[in-house]
């Protein structure tokens, strides 16, 4: 299912953003999430790999060999059980303070018709929209682009949540 969402995010951003001054990355674009790293061989904390970037104007990168974004518009991550509480939590909080271009943040469910969209307000408040069911459309205002569930979500299989024992002790008697 991740594979599937962020394919799907790169088709549709990709094709809405044509001839416009912002465009996609795919999540093998570094970007900026840390201080400057201490000694030149380590960069641990300096950079993450978001699932999808969206850049606009002029690309700015930490030095010549272009290989970490400074100045991402929106980022998307796909959330996983692994990643979840990173992705929600400490990545988003350096994302907030070493990115001060990043105005929309996106968290996409993979189990549930369910995206998450941060909105910065100002450099410390950022608003939440939750968007849920398929449809529902995320609109990406630093982009002017619109984000449909049913697309985002498109042939997705969700799982089929397990009745609980009362569900159950009740259709029984």
């Amino acid at each position: 299912a991740h594979g599937i969402i962020c394919m799907n995010l790169s088709a549709i951003l990709v094709n809405r953003l044509k001839g416009r001054d912002c465009f996609a990355l795919s999540k093998d674009m570094k970007v900026r999430s840390g201080p400057e790293p201490a000694t030149p061989h380590t960069t641990k904390g300096f950079f993450s790999y978001p699932d999808l970037v969206v850049v606009c104007g002029e690309r700015k990168y930490h030095d010549k060999r272009r290989d970490v974004l400074l100045n991402p518009t929106v980022m998307i991550e796909v959330l996983s059980e692994s990643t979840r509480n990173f992705d929600r939590g400490e990545k988003f909080l350096r994302y907030r303070t070493w990115l001060p271009s990043l105005q929309d943040y996106l968290l996409v469910e993979q189990h549930e018709a369910l995206v998450d969209h941060f909105v910065r307000e100002s450099e410390k408040v950022w608003r939440l929209t939750e968007l849920r069911g398929l449809e529902s459309e995320a609109f990406i205002g630093s982009i002017n682009c619109l984000l449909p569930l049913a697309e985002i979500y498109d042939r997705i299989t969700f799982p089929v949540p397990a009745p609980d024992d009362e569900t159950v002790a009740d259709e029984a008697r």
